[in-house]
C-alpha cells in the first residue's frame, strides 16, 4: 500500500512525521500540497494527526491506476459545485430558513429525500422563474479542482455522469458547460414564468441515481470495478455502492464511513492525485 497525503498546505515536518507513523520507505512529490509515502503501514496515530493537521489521507493498493477505470459518476450540489441549488433558489424569495434545514436532515439520511424534496419543492410554489437564472449565474460555483479533475479524467478516456437530486434546469447547463457525456436530475415544472412547486416526472432519488449509474455503465459495457464514484450526502450511497471505488467528498458522516476513501480538505482534484 502507498499513503496518499494531500492538503492545502502539507508542512514538511507534518508530512515526515507522517512517513514516521507508517513506516514509508520514501516521500514522493505528485502535486504542489500532495505527496505519495510508499511502502506505508496503517497504524492508529495516522488518521488523528491527519485530521489535527488538516491533511487528507488514503491508503492506495501500488497496482491502483486511475486507466483502471472507464466511468466517474459525480454529485453535483455540494460536490461539483459549491452551493444546494435549492437553497439557494429559496434564498432569492426569502425561503431559505424554511427549506435549507431540510435539505440538511436529507443530506444526512434523517429523513426521505423524495418526501423530503416534494416538501422542498412545494414550498418554492408561485417563484419566479428567474431565480433559476439568478442562483446559476450569481450564484452557482464549480468546487475547486473541479475542472482539473475532469480534464485528467478525459485525457485518461473516462467518461462523465452527472446525477443529481436536483433539477434539469442546472445538471443539464452543467453537462454542456463543462463538456460532460451524461446528466440526470428532476424537472421542474414551470408554467409561464412561475414555478408551480411540484416535479414532472419520476422523482430521482438515492434509487434514480444509483439506476442512472447501472444504465450507463451497461451502455459503455463496464464491470463494477471500472466505475469510480463520488458524493457527499447520504441520498448519494446507494450509487456510491455500484461502483468500484467510492469517494466522499467533504461529505457527512454516515458517507464517510461507508465510501473506500474520503476526502475532507482538498479540492476535487484531489481525486486523481490518489491514482497514478
Amino acid at each position: 500500500m502507498h499513503l496518499i497525503v494531500q492538503g492545502l498546505d502539507v508542512a514538511t515536518p507534518d508530512l515526515k512525521e507522517i512517513a514516521k507513523l507508517a513506516h514509508a520507505s520514501m516521500i514522493e512529490r505528485i502535486g504542489d500540497e500532495a505527496f505519495r509515502l510508499r511502502d506505508a503501514r496503517r497504524t492508529e496515530a495516522i488518521a488523528p494527526y491527519c485530521e489535527a493537521a488538516r491533511l487528507d489521507h488514503a491508503f492506495v493498493p501500488d497496482a491502483a491506476r486511475l486507466d483502471d477505470f472507464g466511468l466517474v459518476v459525480m454529485d453535483m450540489d455540494s460536490t461539483l459545485i459549491t452551493i444546494e441549488c435549492i437553497d439557494e433558489i429559496a434564498d432569492v424569495a426569502g425561503l431559505k430558513p424554511e427549506v435549507a434545514p431540510i435539505t440538511a436532515a436529507a443530506m444526512r439520511g434523517d429523513v426521505d429525500f423524495a418526501q423530503s424534496l416534494a416538501q422542498r419543492v412545494a414550498l418554492l410554489a408561485g417563484i419566479g422563474a428567474d431565480a433559476l437564472d439568478r442562483v446559476y449565474l450569481e450564484r452557482l460555483k464549480l468546487m475547486p479542482g473541479a475542472e482539473r479533475m475532469l480534464q485528467v479524467m478525459r485525457g485518461r478516456g473516462m467518461r462523465t455522469l452527472l446525477v443529481s437530486g436536483g433539477f434539469t434546469f442546472f445538471t443539464d447547463r452543467l453537462r454542456v458547460r463543462l463538456g460532460l457525456d451524461y446528466a440526470r436530475g428532476n424537472v421542474l415544472e414551470i408554467e409561464g414564468e412561475t414555478i408551480m412547486g411540484r416535479i414532472l416526472g419520476e422523482i430521482v432519488d438515492a434509487d434514480g441515481k444509483a439506476r442512472a449509474l447501472r444504465e450507463v455503465r451497461d451502455e459503455l459495457g463496464l464491470e463494477p470495478r471500472q466505475v469510480l464514484a463520488i458524493g457527499d450526502g447520504a441520498n448519494d450511497l446507494s450509487f456510491m455502492a455500484e461502483a468500484g471505488v467510492s469517494i466522499a467528498f467533504h461529505a457527512k458522516p454516515l458517507v464517510k464511513a461507508r465510501a473506500t476513501y474520503a476526502l475532507d480538505f482538498v479540492g476535487l482534484d484531489g481525486v486523481v492525485n490518489l491514482f497514478p
